[in-house]
């Protein structure tokens, strides 16, 4: 091998590696990105919430597709009543089993979080919400990011409830209803509150049998399987 063909070789080796440790730098980011939303949640810090997706952005929830920020910040609006860390309000949102998949050119990427929540409302507060006494809750998201100007921003939000159950219950004999929210029937401005757009398939939870898509392939066949996107 003449000195050329080494240099060139080293250089492809650096630019390999380069490419690499950006990937994981870029999946720390995404990861990052996802738990501040969750913290966030946890105090109902609607607006700093906002601030995370990009101008293009989507909110998905149950049936409704909310968009741009816009559309996000039509959904949380006031924080049903709620703006930031509340007496009596407990809402803590365990964001776990992060996988991240960054594009080959490193401008979009997605992401599949699973959402643990435990909730309610301490007995000592008088006034009203419209959160239970004391509940439970499980999703999946499944999202996209995208990089703008350099910083990772949430593209797609997209959470899939899939069951709540009030405490002394439990999900075993949860009620088919959801507790605290329920399915879109109309649309922006028709609704103030409402999506811009409506999915033509209701959002399932439990007791159905629920299967959120995975956004990749089978880590070991490298194919796609029944439940892929």
């Amino acid at each position: 091998m003449t000195t050329e063909e080494e240099i060139a070789s080293l250089k492809s080796q650096v630019a390999e590696l380069t490419h690499r440790t950006g990937v994981i730098e870029d999946i720390q980011a995404i990861r990052t990105l996802h738990f501040k939303y969750g913290y966030y949640m946890d105090k109902w810090l609607f607006p700093e919430i906002v601030d995370l997706f990009a101008e293009n952005g989507e909110f998905h929830f149950l049936n409704g597709i909310f968009k741009g920020k816009q559309g996000v910040k039509r959904f949380f609006g006031d924080g049903f009543g709620i703006d930031g860390p509340t007496y009596g309000v407990l809402t803590d949102h365990l964001q776990v089993q992060d996988i991240v998949d960054v594009a080959p050119d490193r401008m979009t990427a997605k992401g599949r979080f699973r959402c643990f929540l435990t909730g309610g409302v301490h007995e000592s507060r008088k006034e009203s919400t419209p959160i239970p006494s004391q509940f439970w809750e499980g999703g999946v998201y499944e999202n996209t990011y995208v990089k703008e100007n350099g910083i990772w921003k949430i593209r797609v939000l997209n959470y899939n409830l899939s069951w709540q159950a009030e405490y002394e219950k439990g999900w075993a004999r949860s009620e088919k209803k959801l507790l605290m929210v329920s399915q879109f029937k109309k649309t922006y401005p028709d609704d103030p509150r409402g999506p811009d757009q409506l999915k033509p398939d209701p959002a399932r939870h439990w007791p159905d049998a629920t299967m959120v898509p995975f956004h990749y392939p089978h880590p070991v066949t490298g194919e796609k399987g029944r439940y892929s996107l």
